[in-house]
């Protein structure tokens, strides 16, 4: 179950995310997005023995796995890890003149693991959406467009983590209309406490299950991340 994935999570869901799903995490530079994504994942599919699928275009696969261990976080032997090199080889015929459709170039990593792994994949991420916006040349119709990648996602009866960054100050606001499109919203922020920035995390939208809503403080040990309880607003002191 993934409320049990990360220690402490399940005082945040008290019903377990199911598929198919869609959910955005965002937050801060310095938020621990990713290793918040990578630590669930990896736990969850250790337990449960499905796959999962992990997209990097910010990092190489090496880089990631290294912070991961450095962070004490769990590598499992059922996410496999593609980055952006992996995302340039998925098809080898296309045209130079042509735009690179790496919207479409996702969508066949995932026809080709869900072909090799059936109903046992059953996990993706996408780090990051900005990075995927950065790279495509043509960026007309966007919401047209996600609102088909992340129907072709549901289609596939997939749960799904899109990261995305959200300027610190900016907790209530996201780019475009990624809001609108995607099942839940998962914020990880920071908030300054007695002069000391501190994690945290807190659920904005979650559909079909039941959550609290409140900001809890987010630790980060020798044996990878846990959720604390809830946290105060601090009010900037």
């Amino acid at each position: 179950m993934f409320k049990n994935s990360i220690e402490g999570l399940d005082k945040v869901f008290k019903t377990d995310i199911e598929s198919p799903k869609v959910i955005l995490v965002t937050g801060p530079p310095g938020s621990m997005k990713t290793s918040f994504c990578y630590a669930m994942m990896s736990k969850y599919l250790s337990n449960s023995g499905e796959f999962g699928l992990y997209t990097t275009l910010e990092e190489s696969v090496t880089s990631h796995l290294k912070n991961m261990e450095s962070l004490g976080i769990e590598i499992s032997l059922n996410l496999q890890i593609s980055d952006f090199t992996d995302l340039r080889e998925i098809d080898q015929v296309v045209d130079e003149s042509e735009a690179t459709d790496y919207l479409q170039f996702i969508e066949k990593m995932i026809t080709h693991f869900k072909k090799v792994h059936g109903k046992k994949f059953k996990v993706f991420a996408l780090d990051s959406l900005g990075a995927l916006y950065s790279l495509m040349e043509d960026v007309s119709d966007m919401r047209k467009k996600m609102f088909y990648f992340f129907k072709m996602i549901r289609d596939n009866d997939l749960i799904s983590f899109v990261i995305m960054e959200r300027s610190l100050g900016a907790e209530s606001q996201l780019l475009g209309n990624e809001g609108f499109l995607v099942d839940g919203i998962i914020m990880l922020g920071l908030d300054r406490m007695r002069g000391k920035l501190v994690r945290y995390l807190q659920v904005e939208k979650m559909r079909a299950s039941q959550h609290s809503m409140e900001r809890h403080a987010v630790q980060v040990g020798e044996d990878g991340i846990s959720i604390l309880g809830p946290i105060f607003d601090s009010g900037g002191d």
